[in-house]
């Protein structure tokens, strides 16, 4: 696991309060922001659970002795939402897909990957993608893996082809 360099606001604090103040807390939500999008892609997680996220260090900050409470991570997610970095999993929003890229970023990646690697007009496994070495998306979470490449199907660039536990994209 790659070390983070936590921004100044993780040692304030305040940060670990939603903040009443509208300007405030939007400044605030941006900065949760994008310590988010930084820790998943430096831990490379694509998964958080709100209960277990409330321990992390994300969250947690021992050394000033403040977390971040269960409706305060809700409403970063919220904002993560807002800016397509992240969606629920669950109806009870208590697991969310974190995305550092985007779905169609991570699309694009995927599919320059491709045409770089000569598979166009090929079919690939969903196995042959997340374990190409040397990738930003080497290791991806299967279920995020499938929205970034529908996001090519939407695009005419790719199909999937989803059958018996054969997992695969043909791509255009």
């Amino acid at each position: 696991m790659t070390s983070i360099e936590w921004p100044w606001q993780y040692n304030f604090p305040p940060f670990f309060t939603i903040q009443p103040n509208e300007e405030t807390r939007k400044r605030q939500l941006e900065a949760w922001r994008n310590l988010v999008l930084e820790y998943h892609r430096s831990t490379r997680q694509y998964v958080l659970d709100v209960r277990e996220a409330e321990k992390s260090p994300l969250f947690n900050n021992a050394s000033i002795n403040r977390k971040l409470s269960s409706e305060g991570i809700l409403a970063v997610l919220e904002t993560l939402q807002r800016s397509r970095n992240a969606e629920p999993i669950n109806k009870e929003k208590t697991r969310w897909y974190v995305y550092w890229n985007t779905l169609a970023e991570w699309g694009a990646l995927v599919y320059g990957w491709a045409q770089d690697s000569g598979l166009t007009n090929s079919v690939c496994t969903f196995y042959e993608i997340i374990n190409t070495p040397d990738q930003e998306f080497t290791g991806m979470e299967m279920g995020v893996l499938v929205k970034a490449l529908k996001t090519l199907e939407g695009e005419n660039k790719a199909e999937l082809i989803m059958f018996d536990g054969n997992n695969g994209v043909k791509f255009f």
